[in-house]
C-alpha cells in the first residue's frame, strides 16, 4: 500500500499551501496534480483546483504543465516564473519521455550562442507532445521516432537537481537537422563556429551515425570544410562517416531553393545553392 509524503496529522500540514511549503523545505519543488489529490483525498475536485488557482494568484507555485507545477522559489518571486531547467527533468520523468534539451539550450552550456533563446527546445521520444507557452516561456517538444543514443547525451547539474542535454558533437548535428527551429542555416552555422571548440569528431562511433541523419552528416561536412574553417574536423568526420558506411547522395545545401547553374562539392555531395551569411561573433 502507498504512503502518503506526510502524516496527514502533522501540525505542520493543515491545508494545500501548507502541504506545498512542507514538500519545497524538504526538497521537492515541483509536483503532479495526481499527488496533491492523493493526500487530499478528503476534498472537492474544486475545492482542489481553487487551492491551486490561487497559489497561482500569489506567485507560489507556476502551472508548468498540464497537471504539473513547479514551486517558485525566492529568487525568481519577483518575476513570477522559473526558467525550464529548473523542472525540465521532473516535468519529463512524469511524461514518462526519454528527452533531452538541444539545439540552442544545449550550445550555450558549451559557449555558444551567446544570445539568450526565447524557445527552451527538447527532444523527446514519443508520443509528440505539443508546445507549451506559459508567460512568456516557450518549451517546444520535438519528437523522435528513434532511440535517443545515451552515450551521446550528458547530465549536467542545474539549480535543482541534474538534467539532459545532448553532448558537442549531438548538438553540432541537431544544430543543422533542425535549423529551421532556431532561424536557418545561418544562425546554426554561427552557433556551430562557437561551438567547435568543444567538438571532437575523433570519438564519433555507429551509435552517432545511427541516430544523425546522413544528410546532416554531408551538410555538416560541407559547411565545417568550405564555410567554417575547420577542414581537420571535416576530413575526421568524413572519414569516420566512410567506415560506418554512410551512403552519400546529392543534396541541397538548402531546401526548397532553386538549382540553377549552382556548383555541386563532390567530396560532400552537396549542391551549394546557398550562400552562408554568419552573424558577427
Amino acid at each position: 500500500m502507498q504512503t502518503n509524503y506526510f502524516n496527514m496529522k502533522d501540525s505542520e500540514v493543515r491545508t494545500i499551501e501548507d502541504w506545498v511549503l512542507y514538500r519545497y523545505k524538504r526538497g521537492k519543488v515541483t509536483f503532479s496534480r495526481q499527488e496533491l489529490v492523493a493526500d487530499f483525498s478528503h476534498l472537492s475536485e474544486q475545492t482542489i483546483k481553487n487551492n491551486l488557482n490561487l497559489l497561482v494568484k500569489k506567485g507560489q507555485i507556476f502551472p508548468v504543465f498540464k497537471g504539473f507545477y513547479s514551486v517558485i522559489p525566492i529568487t525568481y518571486s519577483l518575476i513570477g516564473i522559473v526558467p525550464p531547467e529548473f523542472y525540465i527533468d521532473d516535468l519529463m520523468k512524469y511524461l514518462n519521455r526519454r528527452y533531452y534539451v538541444c539545439l540552442l539550450n544545449a550550445a550555450s552550456h558549451y559557449g555558444a550562442a551567446h544570445q539568450k533563446s526565447q524557445v527552451f527546445s527538447v527532444i523527446a521520444s514519443l508520443p509528440t507532445l505539443r508546445e507549451t507557452s506559459k508567460r512568456n516561456i516557450k518549451i517546444n517538444f520535438i519528437a523522435t521516432r528513434k532511440e535517443i543514443p545515451q552515450k551521446w547525451i550528458k547530465s549536467i547539474r542545474g539549480e535543482n537537481g541534474d538534467f539532459l542535454i545532448s553532448e558537442p558533437e549531438l548538438t553540432a548535428a541537431d544544430l543543422i537537422t533542425f535549423q529551421k527551429e532556431i532561424g536557418g542555416l545561418n544562425r546554426a552555422c554561427t552557433v556551430i563556429y562557437e561551438l567547435m571548440e568543444s567538438v571532437k569528431f575523433g570519438k564519433l562511433d555507429n551509435c552517432f551515425f545511427d541516430y544523425v541523419p546522413t544528410s546532416t552528416i554531408q551538410r555538416l561536412g560541407y559547411l565545417l570544410e568550405n564555410e567554417l574553417g575547420q577542414a581537420e574536423q571535416a576530413n575526421i568526420l568524413f572519414s569516420k562517416a566512410e567506415a560506418h558506411n554512410c551512403k552519400f547522395q546529392r543534396l541541397l545545401l538548402k531546401s526548397n531553393k532553386s538549382v540553377e547553374n549552382c556548383e555541386i562539392n563532390k567530396k560532400w555531395k552537396i549542391v551549394i545553392n546557398e550562400e552562408i551569411e554568419m552573424d558577427e561573433v
